[in-house]
């Protein structure tokens, strides 16, 4: 058989205790550059959320006054094309009114003329009737 070797023991050697890490206190001027830090991230992601904002509010309004200029192209446009139609309606309205003037004064004058020619028949008529020693 072949020699057989003996498990040799060896020492257990014993851990050394760790030293406790000590925990990291934050200083005051830490704590305060953190703060600093989180203002300024917030800041920044407060300004470019309202720079966003603002680019969609100018591009609204944008859009809004065109609109609107547009809107009262088409109020002027119409308002011309209603003034147009309504000094064609004066116009006529005036030239009518001309006209039944001056038919009136015509026939005013016919009548005038016939009353006296009338006026003038019926002198003769009473002349002729009346002797004429009475003249």
């Amino acid at each position: 058989m072949p020699p057989v070797k003996k498990k040799t023991v060896k020492k257990k050697t014993t851990s050394k205790k760790k030293t406790a890490t000590k925990k990291r206190v934050a200083t005051k001027k830490q704590i305060a550059a953190n703060h600093r830090r989180a203002a300024t991230a917030k800041r920044r992601a407060l300004t470019a959320k309202l720079r966003e904002d603002l680019k969609s509010t100018k591009a609204t309004l944008r859009a809004a006054r065109i609109a609107a200029k547009e809107e009262l192209t088409l109020a002027r446009a119409a308002a011309k094309a209603e003034i147009a139609v309504l000094k064609d309606q004066l116009d006529a309205a005036l030239k009518r009114e001309r006209e039944l003037m001056k038919l009136a004064e015509k026939k005013t004058k016919m009548m005038l003329a016939a009353g006296e020619r009338w006026e003038k028949k019926q002198m003769k008529n009473i002349q002729k009737m009346v002797p004429k020693k009475r003249r």
